[in-house]
């Protein structure tokens, strides 16, 4: 088979723990530049490649979406799994398909989701700590947060939540959706919207959280942002709590499959000497679908 030029959609998972973002940066360790360097390897050809949004250092990733160009005899499909090869441990491909020439991983998409998890119980847990923020300083009222969400839906100015150096022109985002929600010792801050600013989630959840707390009013909070009084937003919540949950197409290229429980809540339930679980029972992680 002789090669051509194809245009290459990627659905990538990572742990962002060791990497410093999704950009490539000089003497830094990037998922960008690992998965490029992949590609070369195989392609033998330098390639850019393009995320539907870039993540910050130690932001995780259950389903990024990029794409490549390549001249390559590989079939699209067949992409998935010689990446994977070449591939480091925190970093996997769950698909790869071809598409249009005119498809763009970034400017095709029409949503992002993100979730921010926290973990309230006093007692630490190293199997959670990479992915949640460990917060147990004071008790969190979930209800609180969700009515301080439900003003954010539509579109809204939110310079607010939006990190110096940004190279957006402006602040505008429509939230589609915001919830929070309680699972035992863990809340869930989930937000989709068409794109986010710099540092807007890590931000928005630092706030929340004083609404959780009540040292800040919903509609203290609320008049906040909507006044765009950003020198009051003085708190981000860690990195390692933040997960992109997946991106949104018009018509994805991409098996409804892939989006299949890519992030799962945590669910940790107390074990008892003389109340094991059933064998058949497992008290892990459940799942939801995107």
């Amino acid at each position: 088979m002789s090669a051509s030029k194809q245009r290459i959609a990627l659905v990538l998972q990572y742990v962002g723990t060791h990497f410093h973002g999704w950009q490539r940066q000089p003497q830094q360790r990037t998922v960008q530049e690992e998965v490029e360097n992949a590609i070369a390897s195989i392609a033998q050809q330098q390639v850019p490649l393009i995320a539907a949004g870039r993540t910050d250092t130690g932001v995780h990733a259950a389903a990024q979406v990029a794409h490549f160009e390549a001249n390559s005899s590989i079939p699209a499909t067949k992409w998935k799994a010689v990446l994977n090869a070449q591939l480091p441990a925190d970093i996997t491909i769950l698909d790869s398909q071809s598409v249009p020439a005119n498809w763009h991983a970034r400017f095709s998409a029409i949503w992002r989701r993100y979730r921010y998890t926290i973990y309230t119980d006093a007692i630490p847990n190293l199997f959670i700590r990479p992915f949640a923020w460990h917060y147990y300083h004071a008790a969190l009222d979930e209800l609180a947060i969700q009515q301080a969400l439900i003003p954010l839906l539509g579109q809204h100015h939110l310079s607010a939540f939006q990190r110096s150096g940004s190279q957006r022109t402006h602040a505008w985002v429509n939230v589609h959706r915001a919830t929070c929600r309680r699972l035992g010792s863990f809340l869930y801050i989930d937000m989709q919207a068409n794109a986010f600013l710099y540092g807007m989630m890590r931000l928005l959840v630092g706030m929340l959280v004083l609404v959780g707390r009540k040292q800040l009013s919903v509609a203290d909070f609320q008049d906040i942002w909507q006044q765009e009084r950003r020198e009051l937003v003085k708190y981000a919540a860690p990195a390692h709590g933040l997960c992109l949950l997946g991106v949104g197409y018009p018509h994805s290229p991409f098996s409804p499959r892939i989006w299949q429980a890519t992030m799962p809540h945590f669910l940790v339930r107390p074990l008892t000497a003389d109340a094991p679980p059933p064998a058949s029972t497992c008290h892990g992680p459940t799942q939801e679908s995107l």
